[in-house]
């Protein structure tokens, strides 16, 4: 059993790491320009959130974009 437990802790663990967004950008205008843009738009789907703040996936795919 305790065996069994530890397994599944073990198989488990991967996934509790969570993905960091990274962006390269060529020079600091163009990150802080980034950044002003996704604190401007709103979020399709969450209309009360900016894109920066809404976790919904489609904010994410606009982000990665």
């Amino acid at each position: 059993m305790r065996k069994a437990l530890l397994l599944v802790l073990f198989l488990m663990a991967p996934g509790a790491h969570a993905a960091i967004e990274t962006h390269q950008f060529d020079s600091p205008e163009q990150e802080a320009h980034y950044e002003k843009l996704i604190k401007e738009l709103r979020c399709l789907v969450c209309q009360n959130q900016n894109l920066a703040d809404s976790n919904a996936d489609l904010a994410k795919d606009l982000r990665r974009a």
